[in-house]
């Protein structure tokens, strides 16, 4: 796919070429960050492609990784943003996975400079990707460091966040979701969402200004969904505007929403490494991630799996079915599932028609032992005929109907485990 223009992907080079201007008080400053970092360009392109198997510019040596010795450390004759340029590396006109994984790449923390700009380089990089739908962001971390990823960007599903409370408001009520909070844990929450409150400026629409603390803002975002409320001495269920009476003795799924509210006004400061640190010592499995409560129960592949999957389609249905299933839309996450296994059995086409393709997969998975093959090919006839027999996709209707959330949720995992399985066999293209 090349969904990032060409606009993009030169504004992209340039910051790196000539830097970018930040205001510094009443003036402007000028800032350069280069995108290989603390690494030299050699080391940084070795860790993203094979210089070994591409070819040279240069007829003394017979792979490009002498060619890009020879002109960047022993002559160091290269023009700076020769990277940008040559085809080898397709970032000017490769796919867009392409880029992307070379921009995750100037930002892991074992390449960036962690005292220098990139975090200015990388916001207004992000500035210029999500014009064409794309955003990096920190999927995990290494030694206390971000460590970024990238994902699809809508602006519509940003603007429009629903706290974990209204998002399985369904499964809370029918309590196939339950979970407690102890009184040492909802003590904990309180002294750290105090320690992350702050004071902020507003005008309202006269244009008077005010001061308002973070948990008025949180108390304000919560009421556009529902009233706070919180049991008093009497025990009864009462509106609060006071955050300490409203952790200490609300629903354990609304004080996830307060979580919630808080990440948004603390964002980058450590606020989601405390509050996972708080939910592990608690035995809560859960997690913040990304601004949102997730289960850590639920099945999932893992990421650097995924990003491991040479065929971008499939890669690209596994995170959306993955996303849907973490916001609670277990009913489009199966649909989109079952299109990545549909997808996966035609992994070797057009070399093989989709039968054989399916049967070389299983092949794989099978290695060696006789009594596994039996076992993975029912597994996928059973899926196909689930698929084939049951409303899976919305808009078949003379299928059977799904009618229960939690068979939506069955349907899921059991798809899931064999599909998580099967990628780790796939051959790369």
């Amino acid at each position: 796919m090349r969904q990032i223009t060409e606009v993009t992907r030169r504004d992209i080079f340039a910051l790196f070429l000539y830097g970018t201007d930040i205001e510094d008080l009443w003036s402007f400053a000028h800032i350069d960050y280069q995108c290989y970092g603390r690494l030299t360009e050699l080391d940084f392109l070795k860790r993203i492609y094979d210089l070994k198997a591409l070819p040279s510019y240069d007829s003394r040596f017979d792979n490009a990784e002498g060619d890009i010795w020879q002109h960047t450390i022993n002559n160091n004759d290269y023009e700076n943003g020769w990277i940008f340029e040559d085809e080898r590396f397709g970032l000017l006109n490769g796919e867009d996975d392409v880029l992307l994984k070379f921009l995750c790449t100037v930002f892991h923390p074992a390449v960036r400079v962690e005292y220098g700009n990139w975090k200015r380089f990388l916001d207004e990089i992000n500035e210029l990707l999500r014009a064409d739908g794309y955003e990096l962001y920190p999927e995990s971390k290494i030694s206390g460091r971000d460590v970024f990823g990238w994902r699809k960007y809508d602006p519509n599903e940003i603007s429009l966040f629903i706290p974990f409370s209204v998002r399985h408001e369904k499964e809370i009520k029918s309590r196939h979701l339950t979970q407690s909070i102890s009184r040492s844990a909802r003590s904990q929450i309180i002294a750290l969402l105090e320690k992350y409150t702050s004071t902020y400026r507003e005008t309202d629409e006269t244009g008077w200004q005010y001061n308002i603390s973070t948990s008025e803002c949180v108390f304000r975002d919560i009421s556009q969904f529902y009233q706070p409320k919180s049991y008093d001495t009497s025990g009864k269920y009462v509106e609060t505007s006071d955050m300490k009476q409203f952790i200490s003795k609300t629903a354990p799924f609304c004080v996830f929403d307060a979580i919630e509210f808080y990440a948004k006004y603390n964002v980058d400061n450590g606020f989601t490494a405390q509050v996972n640190a708080l939910l592990n010592l608690n035995k809560i499995p859960y997690k913040l991630e990304n601004g949102r409560i997730e289960s850590i129960r639920d099945v999932s592949i893992a990421k650097q799996d995924i990003s491991a999957i040479p065929e971008k389609g499939l890669r690209e249905l596994l995170i959306e079915a993955e996303s849907y299933y973490n916001q609670g839309n277990k009913q489009i996450a199966v649909e989109k599932l079952w299109d990545a296994f549909e997808r996966l059995k035609t992994y070797y086409s057009p070399t093989l028609n989709k039968a054989q393709s399916a049967s070389k997969i299983i092949d794989d998975m099978s290695g060696s032992n006789a009594d596994f093959r039996p076992m993975y090919d029912t597994e996928f006839k059973t899926l196909t005929n689930i698929g084939n027999n049951f409303r899976i996709r919305h808009h078949e209707t003379t299928k059977t109907d799904i009618t229960d959330n939690r068979q939506y949720d069955y349907f899921y995992k059991r798809c899931l485990a064999l599909v998580s399985v099967a990628i780790l066999y796939l051959e790369g293209e």
